[in-house]
């Protein structure tokens, strides 16, 4: 049996999840969808309104009995930062509880082989950047998106190749970079000093997983209306996330979709995985870039303007092994919807129609329930504003944590 104080942050959860969840609803909204009566909604709003969580709009008159007061998730009140560290660019940005960006920086440059110490010393000073533009902010927490491998409760980055980044452990080099974090606590409760704390939560993610959460969620907590998809992310390797009911499913150690070392040519080339023939050797932009000639992304688009034969050949190629291996992917994990992002999404248009041959070649159910393929808007900070969700879901979940100063663990939330 809940105890009375459980209770209240049970439905105080309910209750705020239904205001992210829907588009200003009112206090009968909310009691219709939970099953709580009005006059508990009401209560519980007014401590979440006091807590500077969620504000009232103007009355809505209507044509019969009393006004309805809309309910929104607070403004420039309570923010997460989010960050990713990729191959090819840092990325941070601050998101409150409506979605809201706050602050942003990205900085594009090649981190491949640069030490981790270092990398993380650019991305401290971005991080202080943007927490600088903030004022009487209260930061919830750092999500923290890397390309690989991460044991998310021991926050260490275990194997993330393409950076060359093996068995880290974070928060010690991102003290030393100057970003204090703690392993223990998602939400310790409003702080009376300035948004600058000694020390946030820290909530590590894989990249394509935390693009994923985005791509799920129009706002934090909020549905985009895709609730079960496959997400491949092409940048120099290749990431992937399965979203199921609109959660991302990352498995029994959260290292779920790892698509980019699917092998697709036994006889391939050795990848930084250190397997022959891996999906990202032969579709990852590193891969695309060099076996095309050109310099960049940028030159790619050119050549592909131009309709040069050796560039279309390559980007075709790469289009069939990520038909083959989607392919593969939906035929066990009984998907329909695919989200092609990052560098997959720039190609799109060239390799859809060979990833689309291969699904009605090879996935068993495309008679019955067609596949759909569509390219991801937007996605270039996808998996940085997928960290700042994720960091965000903890008080959506359990506002009674946060206000009441309460010390919970993190964990990945879609």
């Amino acid at each position: 049996m809940l105890r009375q104080h459980s209770l209240r942050a049970s439905n105080l959860g309910l209750v705020m999840q239904a205001v992210v969840a829907a588009e200003a609803p009112s206090r009968a909204d909310i009691a219709a969808v939970t099953g709580m009566t009005r006059s508990t909604v009401s209560r519980l709003a007014d401590e979440l309104i006091a807590g500077g969580l969620v504000v009232e709009l103007d009355p809505l008159s209507g044509n019969r009995g009393r006004p309805a007061t809309p309910l929104v998730p607070a403004r420039g009140a309570v923010a997460a930062i989010g960050c990713e560290v990729a191959v090819t660019h840092i990325t941070v940005r601050i998101i409150d509880l409506a979605g809201e960006v706050l602050s942003h920086r990205h900085a594009p440059q090649n981190l491949a082989g640069i030490p981790a110490p270092e990398a993380l010393q650019t991305l401290a000073a971005m991080v202080s950047d943007c927490v600088a533009e903030v004022s009487d902010i209260e930061i919830v927490g750092l999500g923290l998106a890397i390309p690989g491998l991460v044991a998310a409760e021991s926050q260490q980055v275990l194997e993330a190749p393409n950076l060359r980044w093996y068995d880290l452990a974070l928060p010690p080099l991102l003290a030393e970079a100057g970003i204090s974090v703690r392993t223990d606590a998602p939400a310790a409760g409003p702080r009376e000093s300035s948004p600058s704390p000694e020390s946030w939560p820290l909530l590590l993610v894989n990249e394509a997983d935390a693009a994923a959460v985005a791509v799920a969620q129009s706002a934090p907590g909020r549905s985009s209306g895709r609730d079960a998809f496959l997400y491949v992310s092409g940048e120099i390797g290749i990431g992937s996330a399965v979203v199921s009911r609109g959660e991302v499913a990352g498995g029994r150690h959260g290292w779920a979709g790892e698509l980019g070392h699917v092998c697709v040519d036994p006889a391939g080339e050795t990848c930084g995985c250190g397997a022959s023939g891996c999906l990202e050797t032969v579709a990852g932009s590193r891969a695309v870039l060099r076996d095309s000639g050109a310099a960049d992304l940028g030159e790619l688009r050119e050549q592909i303007a131009a309709e040069q034969p050796e560039t279309l050949a390559v980007v075709r190629r790469a289009g069939r092994a990520l038909g083959v291996a989607i392919a593969g992917a939906l035929n066990l994990l009984d998907l329909q919807d695919v989200v092609l992002g990052g560098f997959l999404a720039d190609v799109g248009p060239l390799v859809l129609p060979e990833i689309d041959a291969e699904l009605q070649r090879r996935v068993l159910s495309a008679r019955f329930s067609p596949v759909a393929v569509s390219l991801e808007e937007g996605g270039e900070w996808h998996a940085a504003t997928g960290a700042a969700y994720g960091c965000l879901a903890t008080v959506i979940s359990d506002p009674a944590g946060w206000l009441d100063g309460r010390a919970d663990t993190m964990k990945v939330e879609s």
